[in-house]
């Protein structure tokens, strides 16, 4: 923990208020349904306002006042909903009652509804105490984070109910959310006054200071609250035991590795906060004092990590005996430093191993075995396909003979990936897909070699800035290209877009750039020779593959017949982000020795798993190949159990249903398409892994395949009949 504990002098205060708001509220001895879900002895045991205390330590005496007020409530709320629905697995009344929740928290107006138990009682209050005196932006962030934490807890009850483990990374995302750190990083904004701006508040540095932030959170009470909720609760969301599960491992085993997951993410947050967030600032013309108000934000949650894991080590909520043993007096500043250097020395190993990877080095792994358990269909139009694909390929210049030629073009074959992802697509819309999948699959290599070999991130962004201005919304014309990039940009846009909307124009656009940007992300850790956080890779692999193009092409290929609303439930994006990783993570596994080997590449799950765990290769490959048959039964979870109950509980209209029906199809076409492809291309094959337009030249940068080409490909809407 490289942060030191604080305590906030208004502890007392604190305490007294809230023992009183609690009885006030009817949460303390006050049966609910026949049950009472706190004696006065369990609040003062928990010790909420200790937590408080320690998670904000600079808040006045008001203010930590209402900050413990919001925290007994959450707790409340986990225990009520514990007793009264997760013991029960009613999950029909469990609903219900989260529904009813939503009535006391409207971003704008006043609350009408009249609250009928503690929880709604103690949530109103709260409410009108807090959100008067929150900007829009902040409101908005603190009714999602809110009904997250509230909603997702049906996830929770369902898996108890199924006896279903969710595997690692579904675990993280979905803790995320019924964990509430996201809503307690909320509520770091409004105790320090300091709210970060709307313009900076959803770009990447930002996200990934609140998710590893979350994330550290979360895995933190995990460690802390195993046996009370796997031994006594009969819980299945902890980390650990999703480590002990997936693993193979003991639970000690197990819980080192979810405290070395702890650690990354903190130095991730580190990371971040330090190189990312500055150049954000900057990117984004942000004045002197919302810079100021942004790391005011930070450091809260820095303060949060500190005084939240003390907390942990002095509540009867968890297991912690002996915690404190020879720790000495927490307001020592000479232990507190003695820890902090203490921390930082036993983590070194695992900081330092990030940066040693050894660039160019000979690996020796077995061919993959993967199991995609759909069909595969191959369209009609494969061999005219690949025709025309090196007619348009030249055309655009992409044959120049120093980034490309005819050659490596026809050993990737990129028209059996198309005719695999899309076997029902019509001649000129399985054109677009592969002329896609080759522009992205040019772009993997155009990078590294323009831009890698001098680290020029400046030049790169300002390639990035040009390719989006051949993405026009309206009608406006194209600049002149300038570089074969830029000309098969040119070209695709309109052929993918002319029948679009400028809203959804616009989307595609942000989606481009966004992938764009994220090969920005690749390039600054090739400079640093420095293998992702796990975490981080996992989420910004589905950027650097173009998850967010590939779902806006999609789901615009379906009209406006489907609710945006239901794309964002739980069910729908499971079925994305999974087929997302299967793809990505099939990648990783045909491509590391062509990406380790031949190219110094560091992108690569094989190699960001081996540098977690600190594993043997073989090991890491085999647990990689264990997340893709893991995702698999998530993806068909989503599809058989979570789709159906979806609509139900929304009343979906037959035609809808059977549209998103269509969507889970696609993706089953789009894996085994996939899969296909990397099985018979020769883009692996040791005698195009040794061959390069420009003899003896090996480059290293951003990752391999595929990744950039499926990352547009899947499921464009110019490839249906």
């Amino acid at each position: 923990m490289p942060y030191p504990a604080r305590l906030n002098p208004h502890l007392e205060g604190a305490r007294e208020h809230s023992k009183a708001w609690a009885r006030g509220m009817e949460m303390i001895d006050v049966p609910q349904h026949g049950t009472v879900i706190w004696t006065e002895h369990d609040l003062d045991s928990h010790d909420y306002a200790l937590l408080c205390a320690y998670t904000h330590p600079d808040a006045g005496a008001e203010e930590l006042d209402l900050i413990t007020d919001w925290y007994v409530w959450v707790f409340y709320f986990d225990d009520h909903f514990l007793e009264l629905y997760k013991r029960t697995g009613d999950i029909d009344s469990a609903r219900t009652y989260l529904d009813r929740l939503a009535l006391f928290m409207p971003a704008e107006g006043e609350i009408t509804a009249t609250p009928e138990n503690p929880v709604e009682r103690g949530l109103t209050d709260l409410w009108n105490r807090t959100v008067p005196h929150r900007s829009a932006g902040w409101r908005r962030r603190f009714v999602e984070s809110t009904k997250a934490l509230l909603d997702e807890s049906l996830w929770e009850l369902a898996n108890i109910n199924e006896g279903r483990l969710a595997n690692p990374i579904e675990y993280v995302e979905m803790r995320r959310k019924v964990g509430g750190a996201p809503w307690s990083a909320n509520l770091v904004e409004h105790s320090v006054h300091a709210e970060v701006p709307d313009e900076i508040a959803a770009s990447r540095p930002m996200e990934v200071l609140r998710d590893c932030f979350a994330d550290s959170v979360h895995l933190r009470n995990d460690l802390f609250s195993y046996q009370r909720e796997v031994q006594d609760e009969g819980e299945l969301s902890n980390g650990v035991l999703v480590f002990e599960e997936f693993l193979g491992l003991t639970t000690q085993q197990a819980a080192d590795a979810v405290n070395d997951l702890i650690t990354s993410r903190l130095h991730q947050f580190e990371h971040t906060a330090l190189t990312e967030v500055p150049a954000l600032f900057d990117e984004h013309g942000v004045d002197p004092a919302a810079r100021a108000a942004t790391f005011a934000y930070v450091k809260g949650l820095q303060d949060w990590q500190s005084g939240g894991h003390e907390w942990h080590l002095r509540s009867s909520r968890y297991m912690n005996e002996g915690a404190l043993a020879g720790r000495g007096d927490t307001s020592d500043l000479g232990m507190s430093a003695a820890r902090i250097f203490s921390s930082v020395l036993a983590t070194a190993p695992q900081r330092l191993r990030a940066y040693s990877s050894t660039p160019f080095r000979a690996v020796d792994v077995p061919r993959p075995s993967v199991d995609v358990p759909f069909p595969l269909r191959l369209s009609p139009h494969l061999g005219t396909c690949r025709a025309r694909n090196v007619d348009w390929a030249r055309r655009v210049g992409f044959l120049d003979g120093v980034v490309w030629d005819e050659r490596k073009l026809r050993a990737a074959d990129l028209a059996l990936c198309a005719a695999g992802i899309h076997p029902d697509a019509t001649a000129d819309g399985l054109d677009v897909t592969c002329d896609w999948l080759t522009w992205g699959t040019y772009a993997d290599d155009y990078y590294p070699l323009v831009f890698g070999a001098t680290r020029d991130l400046a030049a790169a962004k300002a390639c990035n800035a040009r390719l989006s201005a051949f993405m026009p919304v309206d009608d406006s014309p194209m600049p002149a290209p300038t570089t074969a990039l830029e000309a098969g940009l040119a070209d695709l846009w309109p052929r993918t877009t002319a029948h679009m909307t400028p809203e959804n124009r616009r989307a595609v656009r942000r989606a481009v750039d966004s992938m764009t940007s994220s090969w920005l992300w690749e390039m600054a850790n090739q400079a640093q020779n420095r293998i992702p956080d796990p975490i981080d890779y996992v989420e910004m692999r589905r950027r650097t593959f173009g998850s967010d193009l590939t779902m806006s092409l999609s789901r615009f290929s379906h009209g406006r017949s489907v609710p945006p609303e239901l794309y964002r439930t739980r069910p729908v994006q499971a079925i994305e982000h999974s087929a997302t990783d299967i793809a990505c993570l099939i990648n990783d596994l045909y491509s590391y020795r062509k990406e380790i080997q031949y190219e110094g590449e560091l992108h690569n799950a094989v190699l960001v798993v081996r540098n977690f765990l600190d594993c043997p290769e073989e090991r890491a490959f085999a647990v990689v190949t264990d997340l893709v048959h893991a995702r698999l039964a998530e993806f068909e979870h989503a599809a058989a159990i979570e789709l159906p109950a979806l609509f139900r509980d929304y009343d979906v209209a037959s035609d809808v249903q059977e549209m998103l029906l269509g969507y889970v199809g696609e993706f089953r076409d789009w894996m085994a398409g996939i899969l296909n492809w990397h099985e018979n291309v020769g883009r692996y094959t040791e005698t195009e892994l040794r061959y390069h337009p420009v003899a003896g030249a090996v480059f290293g940068g951003p990752t391999g395949i595929g990744t950039s080409s499926l990352r547009i490909s899947s499921l464009l809407p110019a490839a249906r009949a």
